[in-house]
């Protein structure tokens, strides 16, 4: 493509182009505007220059106070379009994957004489499905750039199967549903993370990943009051046992948000149409700003599959970071069982299902708290940890107590415990492999994928003989939450020695590398 006619193309400038707007910032003496949280936390273009970058000419002509301004605008704009739409799907992503859970409760086993291990197995074999569609559909939609359309229509389709789950009549169809419905939701969340990660700073991404992960939490809330709604009053209604409307009701619902999301939501920043040419300018110049490359530098080779695919299975980051995400989302399994943990304490089924709402409801307020934080901060060790070690006291007492209130209390804090730590690593992901975004986007699916297959053993860990205390698998939870703990304490070091090196000028493999001289004060620097 030729770049002098493309807008969204940041023109290499000269000089002179630079040099006034950048001695304008230096000569302001403002250490306020210099310093300023914006939304990319960068004003000073100066600061670029001496890192080697050039800016677009657009947005070279702004002063340091008009950038900020416009940059906030912008990053709005970003949010009001994007935020609410995709938290909206991936609410129904997850209803319409844990809805299973509550079905259990309104009779599903039953109506379809499920024995022994055949329910734990229906919930297992989704993530069958989810492990292998992960890595090919997030580097498919990296190939593509149309994530606008290739997410709802996804989404269409998993609403289908999920609705047809209600036309099962046995135990083999229970599993083919199950198994198809994991294969076309894998593509949702790993899609979502690396779609985030072409729209924001890595100082704004860990909020944003976890107001799209409050979709997850405030599903669990919502999901229970609408289970215990359904199975209350819709019991035999024109034939349908409560649970078939669970899957009719809510399908329904996700095929028909689906075609409501294609116009609304938009594409890559180069991709898209919605933006002024200013705002698609700045939107494409403020990452490369923040991590010292452009998000496609050399587009032949770096959007390449295989390529990204390549630089991330041969980055020992990825290993490191994929046990602390396993190690979570292995903990985080009690809650495709929560509506049976809480079922111990001797409630009926609605009370039961209302009951698995507070716990979800704290998670959403605590976790989006953490990781607004942790954005504010720039750190990521400690806001992870300290979230795990909530959970891990909440695992030890379920197991160690039949006491009402204490196993409540435990159930109401490991949630929020789990998740509070499992957004913040999300974001650690794409702030730890920024570039190219090939090897973003098969980092993010490859952890979450693998990470995800924990789920197949999970779900044996909490048969109903094991009630009430579930001591193997709080137990494991236990030991997952300290091997997340342990990963997260030796990437921590790894990032630390690589900072080192380039403070010092070092080439360090993976990075975006600065200036020899500049990288200690401008330089990009792995989030720690």
């Amino acid at each position: 493509m030729d770049k002098s006619i493309d807008p969204a193309e940041p023109p290499k400038a000269t000089n002179d182009d630079v040099a006034a707007p950048a001695e304008r910032a230096s000569s302001s003496n403002d250490s306020r505007l210099a310093k300023e949280d914006s939304p990319g936390n960068v004003a000073n273009l100066e600061q670029a220059v001496r890192r080697g970058l050039q800016p677009p000419e657009i947005i070279a002509r702004l002063t340091p106070e008009q950038r900020i301004e416009v940059e906030k605008r912008l990053v709005r704009k970003i949010d009001w379009r994007l935020l609410p739409m995709i938290i909206i799907m991936y609410i129904l992503n997850y209803i319409d994957r844990n809805n299973i859970a509550a079905a259990k409760l309104a009779g599903l086993p039953e109506d379809l004489n499920l024995k022994g291990n055949e329910f734990q197995t229906a919930v297992s074999i989704l993530f069958v499905g989810y492990l292998l569609m992960q890595v090919p559909s997030n580097l498919f939609l990296n190939k593509i750039g149309k994530p606008a359309l290739y997410l709802p229509l996804c989404m269409a389709l998993w609403g289908v199967i999920s609705a047809s789950t209600a036309a099962v009549t046995n135990f083999g169809g229970l599993i083919a549903v199950r198994f198809f419905l994991g294969f076309v939701e894998a593509v949702y969340f790993p899609g979502c993370l690396y779609y985030l990660s072409c729209w924001y700073t890595r100082k704004e991404l860990g909020l944003r990943t976890a107001l799209l992960y409050s979709g997850a939490l405030i599903s669990g809330a919502f999901s229970g009051l609408i289970a215990a709604g359904i199975t209350a009053n819709m019991k035999g209604l024109r034939g349908y046992d409560a649970w078939q409307w669970l899957f009719i009701i809510e399908g329904v619902i996700t095929v028909g948000v689906a075609f409501i999301a294609i116009p609304i939501l938009p594409n890559f920043p180069r991709t898209t149409t919605w933006l002024t040419e200013e705002e698609r300018a700045l939107a494409i110049w403020r990452l490369e700003e923040d991590v010292g490359e452009d998000d496609v530098a050399d587009p032949e080779k770096e959007q390449s599959m295989w390529y990204g695919a390549r630089l991330a299975f041969g980055d020992v980051k990825t290993y490191v970071l994929l046990g602390l995400l396993t190690g979570i989302v292995s903990s985080g399994g009690v809650t495709n069982f929560l509506p049976a943990v809480v079922k111990t304490l001797g409630y009926g089924n609605v009370e039961t299902l209302l009951l698995t709402s507070p716990p979800y409801v704290l998670c959403v307020i605590t976790s989006s708290l953490n990781a607004w934080h942790a954005d504010r901060t720039g750190e990521r060790f400690w806001h992870i940890t300290g979230s795990l070690l909530v959970a891990l006291v909440g695992f030890i007492i379920a197991a160690t107590t039949t006491a009402i209130g204490p196993r409540y209390f435990a159930m109401v804090i490991m949630v929020p415990g789990v998740y509070g730590g499992f957004v913040v690593a999300l974001a650690w992901i794409s702030n730890t492999m920024p570039r190219p975004p090939a090897k973003r986007a098969a980092a993010l699916a490859f952890i979450n994928a693998v990470s995800n297959a924990t789920s197949i053993y999970v779900s044996y860990m909490y048969q109903d003989y094991m009630a009430p205390r579930y001591i193997v698998a709080f137990s494991v939870n236990s030991g997952t939450i300290i091997l997340a703990i342990t990963c997260a304490f030796i990437l921590r070091i790894m990032l630390t020695k690589l900072n080192k090196k380039l403070d010092q000028g070092i080439f360090v493999e993976g990075a975006i590398n600065a200036l020899p001289g500049h990288a200690a004060e401008h330089g990009f620097r792995f989030k720690i």
